[in-house]
């Protein structure tokens, strides 16, 4: 666990920079219908044959919500001193709606969650919906796709999370990538709620406008909930309220033609600033997006722009990788969501985005996101927080010697934190306050079961405990900070 390829960066982060571990609630709690929670649409998707591609579901996963004294105390064996998780609304309100009534057993849980953590000086960091809605309200009216009651009923989940746990919590997120929700759930339809126009794939959907109407609801009900802290709550609780979005770096296929340098572009406008142009620089979508798609792009009113505009005092950021990024001469398809572009591994030079992983679509790509530290900063200039980057690793199949001595993610946060962001803090000059790796433990990875191991700690799944073991990435993390971390 050198740390000589970040030796003269001793120091460079603030005193006060937070670093931890991210997780979503419903990938490590388990206890889906444990102590009064409802069922959320993961749920019903886990349980539907043939979505999970392992077969699996999120029953127990890594049994969090029964173990999370022992992971606290973990965590802190790992040295961090912020935490990032979120809350399953339908455990806090089973059937998810604004007159349904609130589960006192979930908000127990939460508030003995935050209480450990706190005693163990870890600073929780609040994600309010990380793509589990609760399934009751996809029945009564369809979700997010009816803008109007579904903000309704979001703007009162979480006046009940901030009337519960605000005087503990300062740290608030909204939204976790809004629109890998709405990309992967209703315009492939391979996550939950699972709809598209592919009927092999989904029975019910609209490719090509769904996703927007989500995205619209997303955007809004989340601009609801922010004036909502501001005016009522953080007067007295004194946090603060952002929303977290995706995106990974697109580079031009060819550096050389311009066809290619504006397709890359457009490629990070309709994956990055169809969320961020209306939150933190133009409070409307980019006019690439207006240009390619018309009206199936929802128009802001007036007075949702002007709620929208600021609604974010921080850019939430995660990245995993970097993709090569062609122009197209044909038409976009009506399905297109990407900006009428072909993604590719590697560049007209045939040098590759970078080092494989256990997953397809991630590959080790530092280069990438220092690059798109700068392209974020310069275009929205807003205090950024890395809220989550992590990798998978080949091979990672038993607890063995060599898979807990993790090279290849110690090498990726090498990479990541210390040769791109440390070094955008220094030499780019750009305000970066936190840092939360993808992820804690091993968990259930969505629609790829748990076949993607993501942790700095390996879960023995088939064991009834679910096995922790740490691996040096934590350990390595842990020394990272403390040498980027300037004393106060």
């Amino acid at each position: 666990m050198d740390l000589a390829s970040v030796k003269d960066l001793k120091g460079v982060l603030r005193p006060n920079f937070f670093h931890g571990y991210a997780t979503a609630a419903a990938q490590i709690e388990g206890a889906w219908n444990k102590d009064g929670k409802g069922l959320s649409i993961w749920d019903t998707f886990g349980h539907t044959p043939g979505r999970i591609s392992d077969g699996s579901n999120a029953d127990d996963a890594t049994r969090a919500y029964d173990f999370y004294h022992e992971d606290v105390a973990l965590m802190k064996s790992y040295g961090v001193n912020a935490y990032r998780f979120s809350l399953a609304w339908s455990r806090i309100i089973p059937l998810g709606g604004r007159e349904d009534p609130v589960n006192e057993q979930g908000i127990q849980f939460y508030n003995n969650l935050i209480n450990e953590l706190l005693k163990n000086g870890i600073t929780p960091f609040v994600t309010l919906f990380h793509w589990d809605t609760p399934q009751e309200l996809e029945d009564r009216y369809g979700g997010m796709l009816n803008q109007n009651a579904y903000t309704a009923d979001f703007v009162r989940y979480a006046r009940v999370c901030f009337e519960r746990f605000g005087d503990r919590v300062k740290h608030w997120i909204t939204y976790n990538e809004p629109g890998v929700y709405t990309l992967a759930g209703y315009a492939a339809g391979v996550h939950a709620p699972g709809r598209s126009s592919f009927r092999d794939r989904n029975d019910e959907g609209d490719s090509s406008t769904e996703p927007f109407t989500v995205a619209h609801t997303e955007i809004v009900s989340h601009a609801h909930v922010a004036r909502l802290y501001r005016e009522e709550f953080q007067p007295q609780q004194k946090g603060t309220i952002g929303i977290t979005l995706h995106g990974n770096w697109s580079e031009p296929w060819d550096e050389q033609d311009p066809r290619d340098q504006e397709a890359a572009e457009r490629a990070r406008e309709f994956e990055i600033s169809w969320f961020a142009d209306p939150i933190y620089k133009t409070g409307d979508y980019p006019a690439s997006m207006r240009a390619q798609l018309g009206d199936r792009l929802p128009k802001f009113t007036a007075e949702e722009s002007k709620l929208v505009l600021g609604s974010s005092e921080f850019y939430g950021m995660n990245t995993y990788t970097t993709f090569f990024v062609r122009h197209k001469d044909t038409p976009p398809d009506i399905n297109d969501h990407k900006g009428n572009v072909e993604i590719h591994d590697e560049n007209k030079q045939g040098t590759p985005r970078g080092e494989e992983t256990d997953t397809e679509w991630l590959r080790a790509a530092p280069w990438g996101f220092r690059k798109l530290l700068n392209w974020i900063w310069k275009r929205y200039q807003t205090p950024i927080y890395m809220t989550e980057n992590g990798t998978t690793a080949k091979g990672e199949t038993a607890p063995t010697p060599e898979v807990l001595n993790d090279q290849f993610r110690i090498k990726f946060f090498e990479g990541y934190v210390g040769n791109a962001l440390a070094r955008a803090v220094k030499e780019d000059g750009i305000d970066i306050r936190s840092y939360f790796a993808w992820t804690f433990t091993d968990n259930w990875e969505w629609a790829a079961g748990y076949k993607d191991r993501f942790g700095c700690t390996f879960i023995e799944f088939e064991s009834e405990n679910k096995i922790r073991h740490p691996k040096q990435s934590a350990y390595y993390l842990d020394k990272l900070f403390k040498h980027l971390i300037r004393e106060s």
